[in-house]
This record gives structure tokens, sequence and C-alpha cells, in this order.
């Protein structure tokens, strides 16, 4: 299972909006077909697996990270092809988390007379596709919120000639708070996240890029989101500059005024969303991105944007980098809000990262609606 997961690990950034899914088909303790699934190439990965085994999966255990389907999608159902082949016996790390299927993979298999077990590294299964499990669910996309901070807490180092930070990002000027580990890992997060998204006081801070410069393949470009109710938005920033079918800015601002048709014009994708309280509605956010197939949202953004998120409950995840730096000024904190209460932080644990810390946290479940 170990292996089929590593093979599922292989499907970030080419999977989605389907789940990622490696499987394993195993005869005489000798491995003879495997695959994992990529949305382009149809095949889920059972298919793939056994299309590689050919006649050598009758009789064998097929291992995979998650319930073999049995309705019919874009492709037919796997659990029919694992018949046919003569499979005998499957083993699953978890149930699909999709009510079409969930546990009716297992009865058919079940019903034809194949020993099925389940639950086999289940939570590193339910990891790999929480953005999936909250997508199918929900049609919302699962949110993490990341930052990078120094052990004081805060977002941004004091700037060597002004000694005000109004940075919003990991770095004030040219320093950056995190090490080159951290950002690495942090690329990485960008790539197995499907949208990136902030506020528009980062643009106007940092001028960011955004991007995914992990160097790994994705199936779509990672959707730039600036959330920008005024519409400030520089035409002449970097993050527009190399705007390529990937930059969608959410507003209250009419699409007919003259600043809308303008960025426009230097290809940002603009939607107009309802306010609420003079703001833009975060639910109507998750759910334009949910219409879009956005399974997984990484949000990166400053006090403001972070605490207006947290009170508003549509976190699920946190990961903080936090480096061994101290501030010494309260000036750009984590999260600024009037009032905000976070429910008690789950399945908390460590990494790390060269000299930093990332503690990552749980603020609501991925797999209940």
């Amino acid at each position: 299972m170990q292996h089929a997961l590593m093979l599922a690990r292989r499907g970030i950034g080419l999977a989605s909006p389907n789940p990622t899914v490696g499987c394993v088909i195993v005869r005489d303790g000798e491995i003879v077909g495997e695959g994992f699934h990529r949305y382009e190439l149809r095949d889920h990965a059972e298919i793939v697996a056994l299309k590689a085994a050919k006649e050598k999966a009758r009789g064998a255990t097929l291992y995979v990270t998650l319930e073999p389907c049995s309705h019919q999608g874009r492709t037919g159902p796997c659990t029919e092809e694992i018949i046919v082949a003569g499979v005998q016996r499957v083993v699953a790390a978890m149930q699909d988390p999709n009510p079409v299927n969930s546990s009716r993979g297992f009865e058919r298999l079940g019903l034809a007379g194949i020993e099925v077990v389940t639950d086999v590294c289940e939570e590193e299964a339910r990891r790999l596709n929480e953005a999936f499990a909250c997508w199918i669910r929900t049609k919302k996309p699962f949110v993490t919120l990341k930052s990078a901070l120094t052990l004081d807490g805060q977002l941004a180092l004091p700037h060597p000639a002004k000694k005000k930070a109004k940075s919003s990002s990991e770095r004030s000027g040219a320093e950056w708070i995190t090490s080159e580990e951290s950002r690495a890992e942090v690329h990485r997060m960008r790539h197995a996240s499907d949208a990136l998204l902030t506020g528009i006081g980062t643009i106007l801070a940092d001028d960011p890029q955004l991007t995914d410069r992990s160097g790994l393949p994705r199936r779509r470009r990672l959707l730039r989101v600036v959330l920008d109710s005024k519409l400030r938005l520089p035409s002449k920033s970097r993050i527009v500059q190399k705007a390529d079918d990937d930059l969608l800015v959410l507003t209250v601002v009419p699409l007919k005024s003259p600043k809308a048709r303008a960025l426009q014009s230097a290809g940002v994708e603009i939607v107009q969303l309802k306010a609420k309280n003079g703001r833009i509605d975060f639910r109507a956010v998750l759910a334009e991105l949910g219409r879009r197939e956005i399974l997984s949202v990484l949000l990166e953004a400053g006090p403001a944007l972070n605490g207006a998120v947290l009170a508003a409950g549509i976190v699920h995840k946190l990961v903080l980098f936090y480096a061994p730096k101290i501030a010494g000024e309260s000036t750009v904190p984590f999260a600024l809000a009037p009032h905000f209460k976070l429910p008690p932080l789950q399945n908390l644990c460590t990494h790390q990262f060269g000299p930093d810390i990332a503690v990552e946290a749980y603020l609501r479940a991925a797999f209940s609606n």
C-alpha cells in the first residue's frame, strides 16, 4: 500500500479535479502491474495497472488507495474491469468520499466473490485526497492558510531604513524571513493546489508573482486569485504583466467601470461578486471557485485578510512556518480581526525545513459536509 500511495502522489497536479489514486497488482509476491491516475489520460489507476498486468491479474491481489468506482462517469466502472480480470483480493486504503460511489464499490466487489480488505494506511490516503473529499461533498474548495512568521508572530521584519515593515509576505525589502528549504516547500504546496488566493494589500505592498516555481508537472496553470473589492490592482503590477489566462480578480465594482475594462484589456478575468458589509462575501468566493472545479486553495495573505477568513470560518488547515528570528516590533501580526474565536486545533504536527519549524493543524474536517 505504501507503494500505491507513492504512485498516487505522482498524480499531484495531474489528477484534479479527480482524486489522486495509485494502484499496485501483486501476484505470487511480485508486482505485475501498477499505475496512477492522470485526468487527461482518462484511465483510472486500477485500469492502468490492469492493462499493465494483463493475464497476470488473474488470482492476484490489487492494492488501491481509494475505493474502486462502481458507476459510469468519464469512464466505465472500475469494479467491472477488476471482476472481469479475475482479481482475487482487493485491499483499499479508504472509502470513496463521493456520495455517488461511497461503499458501493466495495459492495459490488464483495458480491462478485472478491475478498475486500479496507482501511489500510487510511489516514495517509485521506490526507492525500482531503481537497477532493471537501469539494465532492460541498462543491467548495479546501482552504489552507499558509504564513511565514518570526518567533514573535510577525509576518515581516523591520525595514533596515524605515524600521517599519509594511510587507505582508515572507520578506521585508530584500530579506526573506524563512529559509530556502521552507520556500521550496511552499512551492510544493502551490504545486499541489489548484488556486492561490491573496488580497490586494499583498499585491500593493510586495508586487509578487505568486506562481508555482516548483518545476513539477501540472495539468493546468495555478489560478492566481486576488480579492480586490475596490479594484485597485495596478495594470503595471507583475501579476498583471504576467497574466496568461491564470489571473482572476474578484471585486464588487461593476464590470463596466473604466478600471475593470483596462484590466480586462490586459488579460485579467474579473468577476463581480455580491458584497457583505461592504466587503466581498467569502462564501461567494468559495462558490465561484468551486464552480470552476477548484478543489484546493492556498491562501497567502497579510494580517487583514488572514483575520477576516479565520473569523469567517472558511479555513480548513493552517500551515505556519516559524523562522528563528525576532522582529522586535509588532507591526505586521499574523492576523487582525475585531472578534474571532478559533475552534480547538486538531491533528497538530510539526515539520522541520532547514532551520525553520512548520506547524500544521486543522480547523475543520474535510470529510464532513
